[in-house]
């Protein structure tokens, strides 16, 4: 059993890095150059296609591993982005089997959907679109104004904009990007449930949610997913929300399942952050924690090496092993690192392994916040009561 998983294995690194040669030396334009319809005619999947697929709430499935695009129109960095290289990632992320695509109206605001809308115009109707309200946009300008603003009918205006942005006629599954301190759960579910009726979403979840508003929003009607930032970096959910999750069964979806790009080895104790990306006021990556903190990314690397992944592939890998319904969304606006992050079905760890790796675990202690506090004031709120 353990020759023919190493057996796997390695013919998991082999492929891994036959993408990464032929990447560098052709900049991915051989592989954005077949069609999707070429592909899935051929009746043969391509190497590290992503065969796994998990379902949300018990009734949506997706691919095992989703797409973020919340960079594709803007970095961390502020740098921005080639808009036509933006839109073969998205395909070509397809073309590999990735059916799940997270967006936001705030993520521009508005571009991101924009860039989402137009690169899944050819196959729109084998995908599942997730997209996130609740943010203060002006839906004439597109200006983010402060606060929050989950009112009803302002909901409703938000999604009549996310439909056109997003080219489609429905969204298959629309959250609450914050909880709104000022709005009765009740009264936001009361709003989706119009919109579910008309036909415009299909299905419903909360970001960041208090778990009071969790239960309260499911009793109304069912929650598919929460999403929440969830990784090897920061396991917070994991007190709470996860065992709520398995309790009601409802879905788990994890942003910055990599660690905003630490998991990946990309960040060392010399690293400093551009102006304004936020990372460079995030207490873990402070130049006093870094240093500290890096002792996960070594043992990230070592594991690794033993099971012929990446650190970011083993990273995966151990989200997927958590709970069958949990679906990681790791973002890029990489080709080379789309593909290395979904080439993840044969990095897998026997009970033994996770066992041994969880111990190990175990004794590393991340310093610092995982974001500024008026960041991280917006997570874990309760709605109000409904009076």
């Amino acid at each position: 059993m353990e020759n023919s998983i190493n057996k796997k294995e390695g013919k998991g690194l082999n492929r891994r890095k036959l993408f990464k040669t032929g990447l560098a030396l052709a900049g991915g334009s051989l592989l954005a150059s077949v069609t999707s319809a070429q592909k899935r005619n051929s009746q043969n999947t391509l190497a590290n296609d992503i065969r796994g697929r998990r379902k949300l709430g018990g009734t949506l499935e997706v691919s095992s591993v989703g797409l973020g695009v919340q960079n594709m129109s803007r970095t961390y960095q502020t740098t921005i982005p080639t808009r036509s290289e933006m839109l073969k990632i998205i395909q070509t992320a397809f073309d590999h089997g990735v059916t799940l695509f997270d967006a936001a109206e705030a993520y521009g605001p508005f571009e991101v959907e924009r860039i989402l809308g137009e690169a899944l115009v050819p196959f729109r109707n084998k995908v599942v679109i997730e997209t996130k309200f609740g943010w203060n946009v002006d839906q004439k300008t597109g200006q983010r104004l402060p606060g929050l603003n989950s009112q009803p009918d302002h909901i409703k205006l938000v999604v009549e904009g996310m439909l056109k942005r997003l080219r489609t006629d429905r969204i298959d599954l629309l959250y609450q990007h914050r909880v709104d301190p000022n709005v009765p759960i009740e009264d936001v579910v009361g709003a989706i449930k119009d919109l579910i009726k008309a036909g415009k979403v299909l299905h419903y979840g909360l970001s960041e949610p208090g778990q009071q508003t969790v239960r309260r929003a499911h009793a109304i009607h069912p929650v598919t997913a929460i999403q929440n930032e969830y990784s090897l970096l920061w396991r917070g959910p994991e007190n709470v929300i996860i065992p709520l999750c398995q309790e009601l069964g409802i879905g788990f979806v994890c942003w910055s399942p990599l660690g905003v790009g630490f998991l990946t080895g990309a960040i060392d104790a010399n690293t400093r952050f551009a102006q304004n990306d936020i990372r460079g006021i995030e207490g873990r990556f402070s130049p006093e924690n870094l240093p500290n903190n890096l002792a996960l990314v070594k043992l990230l690397k070592d594991w690794a090496a033993k099971k012929q992944a990446t650190p970011a592939q083993l990273s995966l890998a151990w989200l997927l092993a958590q709970k069958p319904w949990i679906v990681p969304i790791p973002g890029t606006t990489q080709m080379a690192h789309m593909l290395e992050n979904i080439a993840v079905d044969d990095v897998q760890f026997s009970t033994d392994e996770l066992k041994q790796f969880n111990m190990e675990l175990a004794k590393i202690e991340i310093k610092g916040e995982r974001l500024p506090k008026m960041v991280l004031d917006f997570s874990d709120v309760e709605a109000p009561p409904k009076q």
